[in-house]
């Protein structure tokens, strides 16, 4: 009797769609539709914005169970980008990214819920947790008869958390993320 009552529920499941399946997602970096930009504030006058020109990841996301949804991303820090040759060189040195030792940074979602993302971050070689406030922007077909969803991101952290010392000044602690994701529906 147990195994008719578990075969007449899945199959009422599998006739009804009631069955959640998370969609996988590779972010769009071929297309140039995401960015991941940062910014920092210079001796406390004004904003450095700068970017990585280089990454990739993926993510899942179910609308009907979004706190499923995961997330991973991995940076090639050697793609920094500041739009001032000397500052980038300066930036992927020893003082800040220390690209030759460090070449990649990478986010691992561990949790998500109510517009926050949380997960660990690996960035010059520790990994610490942080949150990503998350909004999602849209999801649907694209021209070219793919599917899309994108969303968009921002977390800070003290550099210091991450082993980053340079002392640039009380007013550039932190640097602030921001994310821009698109995903091609796989």
């Amino acid at each position: 009797m147990k195994k008719i009552i578990a075969t007449s529920l899945l199959t009422l499941g599998l006739l009804t769609g009631n069955t959640a399946h998370a969609e996988d997602y590779t972010i769009d970096t071929e297309g140039m539709h995401a960015f991941i930009q940062f910014r920092i504030k210079h001796l406390g006058y004004s904003w450095l914005y700068g970017r990585f020109d280089k990454f990739s990841g993926n993510f899942s996301y179910d609308e009907k169970t979004p706190d499923a949804a995961k997330v991973e991303v991995t940076i090639d820090t050697t793609s920094v980008n500041s739009n001032h040759a000397e500052r980038d060189k300066h930036l992927s040195g020893e003082d800040f990214l220390d690209v030759t030792k460090f070449p990649e940074a990478k986010f691992v979602s561990t949790k998500y819920s109510s517009g926050k993302l949380e997960g660990n971050l690996t960035l010059h070689g520790i990994t610490k947790p942080i949150t990503i406030d998350v909004k999602e922007i849209g999801a649907g077909p694209d021209p070219w008869g793919g599917s899309r969803r994108g969303f968009e991101g921002s977390t800070k952290f003290a550099l210091a958390d991450f082993g980053i010392e340079k002392d640039l000044g009380p007013a550039s602690k932190e640097v602030e993320m921001i994310l821009s994701i698109e995903g091609v529906k796989k």
